[in-house]
C-alpha cells in the first residue's frame, strides 16, 4: 500500500469492469482522510458542490470541506454504494450532504443540479468541477469519435455547464471560489490518454481565462492538478500490470493518497487564497514541470 509515510509498496494487482469504478471494490481502500486532521472552520456556513464527489480525490474533498464548515451536495454518475458511504462521513461531522445522480455532460442536468442546490440550500459559495473519465488507447486509430466526445463532454464541457448555471449565484457572495481538477498530463502529456490530458489541459486555459472574466464579479477560479492518486478511476482504466506499478515512476517513488491532495482544494476555497485567483497547485510527487 502506498502511504503518506513514503514507504514504497506496490498496489495488489486488480481491475474494474466499468468506470469510474467503486471504492469499495478497491484493494486497498483510498485514503481520503488522516485521523488526525482537525478543521479550524475554513469554510464555515458555506455550501460547497463536488462533482465525481462520491469517492477518490472527490471524496476526499468534500469531507475536508465538511470538517471545516461546510454543507456538501456531492454529484456523481451511479455509484450509489459510494456516495452513500460519503454522505455517511460528512454526515458524522455534523454537516449536511445531499446526493444528486447523473450524467454531468448533460447540459441540462447540470442546470438541475444547481438549481435542486439553491432549492436546498438557498446558495453555493464553492463550485468543484472534479468529475472525469479516462479511456486508454496506444493508438490514435483506436480512439473512436465517440470516445473523443464523451471525453471531452465529460471532462470539461461539464465545467463550462455547471460554472454557467452557478454563476448568477457565485456572484452574490463576494468570497465565492471555483476550482477545477485538471492533471499533471496536461504539462508532460500521456501517450495512452491523448483524449484525457486534452481535456485537462483545456482546463488550465479554462480555469486562466474563466479567472480573468470573473474577477470583476469577485468570484477567484482556480485548479489543482494531481500527480497518479489512488483512486477507482485506476482500476477501472488501467491493466492489471499497470495497477501493480502505479505512481512508482514519481520521484517519490509511490501514488499519492486522496487526503493529500484534499488540503490543496481546502487552501483554494478558503480565504487563505484571497490574493490567488488563476493559479494551479501542483501536488505530484515530485515532478517538475514547467507552468
Amino acid at each position: 500500500m502506498s502511504k503518506k509515510n513514503g514507504q514504497v509498496k506496490t498496489f495488489p494487482p486488480q481491475s474494474q469492469d466499468k468506470q469510474p469504478g467503486l471504492e469499495t471494490k478497491m484493494n486497498p481502500a483510498p485514503i481520503v482522510y488522516e485521523a488526525d486532521y482537525v478543521g479550524s472552520d475554513k469554510l464555515k456556513g458555506k455550501v460547497a458542490i463536488i462533482t465525481g464527489g462520491d469517492s477518490g480525490i472527490g471524496r476526499a474533498v468534500a469531507l475536508h470541506f465538511a470538517k471545516e464548515g461546510a454543507d456538501c451536495v456531492i454529484v456523481y454518475l451511479n455509484e450509489h454504494s459510494d456516495a452513500e458511504e460519503t454522505k455517511k462521513l460528512i454526515m458524522q461531522t455534523g454537516k449536511k450532504c445531499l446526493l444528486i445522480a447523473g450524467d454531468v455532460s448533460e447540459e441540462t442536468f447540470c442546470q438541475q443540479v444547481i438549481a435542486t442546490t439553491i432549492q436546498e440550500f438557498g446558495k453555493l459559495n464553492i463550485l468543484v468541477n472534479n468529475a472525469a473519465e479516462q479511456t486508454p488507447q496506444k493508438k490514435i486509430e483506436d480512439i473512436s469519435s465517440e470516445q473523443w466526445e464523451k471525453t471531452f463532454k465529460t471532462n470539461i464541457f461539464s465545467y463550462f455547464y455547471l460554472t454557467k448555471a452557478s454563476h448568477r449565484y457565485l456572484k452574490l457572495h463576494s468570497d465565492s471560489t471555483i476550482i477545477n481538477t485538471t492533471s499533471v498530463t496536461a504539462y508532460r502529456g500521456s501517450k495512452h490518454l491523448l483524449d484525457y490530458s486534452s481535456t485537462k489541459g483545456a482546463i488550465v486555459s479554462f480555469t486562466r481565462s474563466l479567472a480573468l472574466m470573473l474577477c470583476s464579479d469577485k468570484i477567484r477560479v482556480n485548479a489543482v492538478a494531481p500527480g497518479p492518486i489512488w483512486t477507482p478511476l485506476i482500476p477501472a482504466t488501467f491493466s492489471k500490470d499497470k495497477v501493480a506499478t502505479f505512481g512508482l515512476d514519481t520521484p517519490m517513488k509511490r501514488a499519492g493518497q486522496p487526503c493529500e491532495i484534499a488540503p490543496s482544494f481546502v487552501f483554494l476555497a478558503s480565504s487563505d487564497s484571497s490574493y490567488m485567483t488563476g493559479q494551479v497547485l501542483h501536488p505530484n510527487g515530485g515532478e517538475i514541470i514547467n507552468t
